[in-house]
C-alpha cells in the first residue's frame, strides 16, 4: 500500500496551544534567539530532539506499575539487565540516568590528558565529555559522509584507512575507539555491518577496545536490513546481536531507541573498568542496581527494548522519514541524503548561501522556522561544533538543521504542516538574516547561548 499507517492506536492526547506569528516573534526574541531557551508550551510542533520525547506504550505504562523501588537488588534491575543482554550480550550492564552520564563515567575511567578518542563522528555531549577529561576527540568519517548530497547508503561509516594510520602512529595514547550508530552529527546516517567488522579488525590488531555510542541502534539495524546485501532475510534482533558482537562495550541513551523519557546505561566486558565505573556511579548516580533511575524507569526500558526491534514499527518509522525527505526535495530544499532513521536534516549552508558559516545559517533557518509555524528544530553546525578546545572558533564541516521526529507522537498531518511551513520559507529564503553570539558558556554553548540578529 502507498498509504503510511501508524502501527499503533492513540489512547491519550495532549493539547497543542496554537500561537500567532507575532507571539512567536516575541517569544524567540525574549529567548535570545535560542530555541533551547523557549518555553515548550510556546512550541506547536517540537522537533528539537527525539531524545526523551517519545510516547510510551500501554505495555510500558503497565510495566511502570510493577516497578520495584528497593534501593539495592531490585527485581526491576534484573529485568532491565536481561532485556539489555538479550540484544547486547556484554558482561557488565551499569544503569545511568541518561546517556551523557554513561559517557562521563566511561571517559573518567578510560581517558586522560593527552589521550585521543577517534570516532566516525562524535556527537555534542560525547565530544564535550572527551574534552573535559583532557583528551582529544577526532572524527574519522568517510569522505561520502561529508557531502550532504551524496546518496551512498552508509555515510556514517568510519574511514578505515584513516583509523589504521592513527592507530599505527599513536595506539599507545588511544584508550578506545568510539563508533556512533547511527551517525547523528553527519545526518543520522547508518554504519554498515561490513564497516563495523572492519573497525573491529583494525582495533583488534592494535589491541584497542571498540565502544559504540548506540542510542539509535535499532534504526541502524533496520537500515542494514534494507540497504546492505545479505541481510534482507535476517531479523532485526539478530542483526542487532551481530552488531554488538564486534564491540567491547557501549554507551546508551535509552531516551532514543528504548521509547522512554529518561535513562541510559554503560555496558562493557572489561571487569577492571566496570569496577571503577561502579565506584564512580555510586558517587554520582546511585547504587549499581538503580544508577540514578527509579525501578519503574528500568521496567519501561526493558519493555521498550522489546518494542523497538519490531519490524512493523521500524518500517513505519523509516517510511515516515522518507515521506518528509521526499516532500522537501520536491520543493527544492537541500537535505542530507539518503534520509536516515530519526530525522531529516536540511543543508542550511547550501539553502542560505548569503549567510556565511560564522553568521550561523543553521541557526537562522531554525529561528525562521519557529517564527513561521511554531516549529522547533535543532541547529547542528557551527553553533554546536564551531568552538574549538582552545576557545577559538571555526566553521563546522556542515551547517544543518535537524528535524528530529519524536517516536509515536506526531501524525502525518503534523508532518504535512511542517512541509507547508518550510515551503513558505523557501520562497523568502534570501531575506533571512544571520546571527552573532551575544553570550556563550565554555562548553556545549548551543544549549544556553544567546544571539543577536544581524541587520
Amino acid at each position: 500500500m502507498k498509504t503510511i499507517i501508524e502501527p499503533f492506536r492513540i489512547k491519550s492526547v495532549e493539547p497543542i496551544r496554537v500561537t500567532t506569528k507575532e507571539e512567536r516573534a516575541k517569544c524567540i526574541r525574549e529567548a535570545g534567539y535560542n530555541l533551547f531557551n523557549l518555553h515548550s508550551d510556546d512550541v506547536m510542533i517540537d522537533l528539537l530532539t527525539d531524545s526523551g520525547t517519545s510516547a510510551m506504550s500501554a505495555g510500558q505504562w503497565s510495566g511502570i506499575m510493577q516497578g520495584d523501588e528497593s534501593y539495592a537488588g531490585s527485581p526491576s534491575y534484573y529485568r532491565f539487565e536481561r532485556a539489555v543482554k538479550d540484544l547486547m550480550p556484554f558482561e557488565h550492564v551499569i544503569p545511568t540516568h541518561q546517556g551523557r552520564a554513561a559517557e562521563k563515567i566511561l571517559f573518567t575511567v578510560a581517558a586522560n590528558k593527552g589521550a585521543t578518542i577517534p570516532s566516525n563522528t562524535h556527537f555534542d555531549t560525547t565530544r564535550a565529555n572527551v574534552e573535559m577529561s583532557g583528551a582529544e576527540a577526532i572524527d574519522l568519517v568517510i569522505a561520502e559522509g561529508k557531502d550532504p548530497a551524496d546518496e551512498y547508503p552508509f555515510k556514517g561509516n568510519m574511514d578505515l584507512e584513516a583509523l589504521e594510520r592513527l592507530l599505527s602512529d599513536a595506539h599507545d595514547r588511544i584508550p578506545l575507539v568510539m563508533l556512533t550508530i547511527t551517525n547523528n552529527t553527519g545526518g543520522g546516517q547508518p554504519v554498515s555491518m561490513e564497516n563495523m567488522r572492519g573497525v573491529r579488525e583494525v582495533c583488534s590488531r592494535y589491541k584497542v577496545p571498540l565502544f559504540y555510542d548506540a542510542c539509535r541502534f535499532a534504526e541502524n539495524a533496520y537500515l542494514i536490513k534494507t540497504r546492505e546485501p545479505g541481510y534482507a532475510d535476517v531479523s532485526v534482533p539478530d542483526i542487532v546481536r551481530e552488531m554488538f558482537s564486534y564491540a567491547d562495550g557501549m554507551t546508551m541513551s535509552a531516551k532514543k531507541d528504548a521509547f522512554v523519557n529518561i535513562g541510559g546505561w554503560l555496558a562493557l566486558n572489561n571487569g577492571d573498568w566496570a569496577d571503577q565505573a561502579r565506584n564512580i556511579l555510586i558517587l554520582t548516580e546511585g547504587f549499581p542496581t538503580y544508577g540514578g533511575l527509579a525501578g519503574r524507569d528500568l521496567e519501561a526500558i526493558a519493555i521498550g527494548l522489546q518494542e523497538i526491534v519490531a519490524e512493523d514499527y521500524l518500517r513505519y518509522r523509516m517510511a515516515s522519514m522518507q515521506y518528509l525527505g521526499n516532500a522537501l526535495t520536491r520543493i527544492g530544499v537541500p537535505i542530507v541524503k539518503p534520509v536516515g532513521g530519526h530525522a531529516v536534516y536540511i543543508d542550511a549552508r547550501t539553502l542560505l548561501p548569503h549567510i556565511p558559516p560564522l553568521a550561523y545559517p543553521g541557526q537562522a533557518l531554525a529561528v525562521a522556522l519557529y517564527v513561521e509555524g511554531g516549529i522547533r528544530a535543532c541547529e547542528i553546525g557551527t553553533v554546536m561544533f564551531g568552538m574549538q578546545p582552545d576557545g577559538s572558533e571555526q566553521a563546522a564541516p556542515l551547517d544543518l538543521v535537524r528535524l528530529a521526529i519524536p517516536r509515536r507522537v506526531y501524525t502525518q498531518s503534523h508532518v504535512d504542516y511542517v512541509i507547508e511551513c518550510i515551503e513558505n520559507l523557501y520562497t523568502c529564503k534570501n531575506q533571512l538574516p544571520g546571527y552573532r553570539i551575544e553570550w556563550q558558556p565554555r562548553f556545549l554553548r548551543h544549549f544556553t547561548a544567546r544571539f543577536l540578529q544581524l541587520a
